[in-house]
């Protein structure tokens, strides 16, 4: 029975990927930022159950990239996709760009998935913390796209090429992952969470987006290459 465990928390982050995208595309937000938040609990615990109860397999490896690919890869791009609908544009086109990101997500997690340099830190920018950046982001300020300039359609389509350039980048990132808690070998990782508090206070739901921003410049600023 303990063996299937895992494999049902996986799937719980699949189905929040499919809820938050229902919500997406309904421009229900923040209920897409709430079901991407509780599918990243799920992804966290379900490696860390896997481990501790002895269970890891390939299967359960394959299930957690195709639940990544939903809540972490299509259900931002979906988030993105409603939101840009809501500009009144020339070029009908332009919200179908946000799919693009869902495919380097699918890149991203299949190269993760076989990049061995990668199990303590990252190379790129991790889906879940890009899915997170895109919810919140779309959260604090499409509530009224009316009020939005209109040249800042061409900001979101601009950061969306950043952001599947980040996916599949060399650029080395850290991992919360600890080997002991001391400070000296965990500074970098120190400094980030307690910035975190004073950031989220600032700055309300938008903070999660400047926390992920504030992740990649610290990553690019301290990290060294794997060789």
């Amino acid at each position: 029975m303990k063996k299937h465990i895992p494999n049902t928390i996986t799937c719980c982050n699949l189905i929040s990927g499919c809820i938050a995208t229902y919500f997406a595309f309904q421009g229900n937000y923040a209920e897409a930022l709430l079901f991407l938040v509780i599918g990243a609990v799920f992804d966290f615990f379900d490696g860390m159950t896997a481990r501790l109860l002895h269970v890891s397999s390939p299967i359960g490896k394959e299930l957690d990239s195709l639940a990544d690919c939903i809540t972490f890869g299509f259900a931002p791009s979906a988030v993105v996709f409603s939101f840009l609908c809501s500009f009144h544009i020339h070029q009908p086109w332009v919200p179908f760009l946000s799919f693009v990101m869902a495919a380097f997500s699918a890149l991203r997690l299949a190269k993760f998935n076989l990049d061995e340099r990668q199990a303590l830190g990252f190379i790129g920018l991790p889906t879940p913390a890009n899915a997170l950046f895109w919810a919140a982001l779309i959260t604090g300020i499409g509530q009224n796209p009316d009020a939005l300039p209109p040249y800042f359609i061409y900001i979101i389509v601009g950061l969306l090429a950043v952001s599947c350039y980040l996916l599949v980048s060399e650029i080395p990132m850290f991992a919360l992952k600890f080997k002991t808690w001391g400070w000296q070998g965990n500074e970098v990782k120190y400094i980030f969470v307690a910035s975190c508090l004073p950031i989220l206070l600032l700055l309300g739901i938008n903070g999660l987006s400047a926390i992920i921003a504030w992740y990649v410049l610290l990553s690019v600023a301290t990290q060294r290459k794997p060789q």
